[in-house]
């Protein structure tokens, strides 16, 4: 495994090692599968792969009618368009019917970059979380995507799948436990818990390293899956002490308010969140614009020293 991978990148490997063996798998695109990198499966399986132009409401109808007709549909576009576009055919046609459809959305939040505004989207995992039966997903590295991925295709029902555009250091070694609707512990503490998703849970392995260097023993957990939350996890992490949870999207609704959620009915403790903080991006470098927006090893750190009141 390379040092960098995009999610997008494992994930359009993933399809087709799936589609070897899974002959029910169907992929369909917006007319983005060079970026979507499901252009690869495209090209190993024609007669599985459905391009239906810029046409995001058709072509979650379209997944919709497949899978009702038998099949396990992984259809993309970026998250903007997915979470935003066809939200309510996502509801009304693949959420009300439990259709089979894997909602698989890149490009998601600040690291789109140059992209701007209209394509950063910071809304998509709170959307999705609310549709009843919906599975909600958001892997940190290469290796936890290629395996929730398989587990996504072999579970009935809709699912969404949140995946990045650009390339992350590895999570985790070959042959790790990864196993959807559980957390991992990335690091134990006995200090604090940051809990964080997707390309976050990079940035909080840096900043625990950079917290120890100055005697304060984080843990992590990378909680790549959103719903069903583990609340176990979450009520361990929560009896260690204080909890900071970050995530490349908006606080509202997100990681941060599905924590919150889960530890003011099980187990309260003070809490800060990292994340979007209800605000549109601007179009910029993405490493700019984690840091002018507060999503950060730095910023994590920060919000740690904060609660410890160090």
């Amino acid at each position: 495994m390379a040092d960098k991978t995009a999610t997008r990148q494992a994930y359009g490997k993933a399809l087709v090692e799936i589609g070897k063996t899974n002959k029910n798998l169907i992929v369909m695109d917006a007319d983005l599968s060079k970026s979507t990198m499901t252009a690869e499966f495209a090209k190993t399986f024609p007669d599985r792969f459905f391009n239906m132009g810029i046409a995001e409401q058709n072509l979650y109808a379209t997944a919709c009618g497949m899978a009702l007709s038998g099949k396990v549909v992984c259809a993309s576009t970026f998250a903007m368009f997915a979470a935003g576009r066809a939200f309510e055919i996502i509801r009304n046609s693949i959420g009300y019917t439990r259709a089979n459809v894997k909602i698989c959305a890149t490009h998601a939040g600040i690291t789109v970059g140059e992209d701007g505004a209209s394509h950063q989207t910071f809304e998509d995992l709170a959307l999705m979380r609310t549709i009843p039966g919906m599975t909600v997903v958001n892997p940190g590295d290469a290796f936890s995507t290629a395996e929730l991925m398989k587990q996504v295709v072999e579970m009935q029902g809709p699912c969404y799948v949140r995946l990045g555009r650009a390339a992350v250091p590895a999570l985790y070694e070959e042959g790790a436990e990864i196993k959807l609707g559980k957390g991992n512990w990335i690091r134990r503490g006995k200090d604090i818990t940051v809990v964080a998703t997707g390309i976050m849970v990079n940035e909080a392995v840096a900043a625990a390293a950079e917290l120890s260097s100055q005697g304060i023993d984080a843990g992590i957990i990378d909680m790549h899956t959103i719903k069903p939350l583990d609340e176990e996890i979450l009520v361990e992490a929560a009896s260690i002490g204080p909890v900071v949870t970050a995530e490349e999207h908006s606080v509202i609704g997100g990681l941060g308010g599905a924590t919150a959620e889960v530890l003011c009915r099980r187990n309260p403790v003070r809490m800060a969140m990292v994340g979007q903080h209800d605000t549109f991006g601007e179009s910029g470098k993405p490493d700019e614009l984690k840091e002018k927006y507060g999503m950060t090893s730095a910023d994590i750190a920060k919000a740690v020293k904060s609660l410890l009141n160090r």
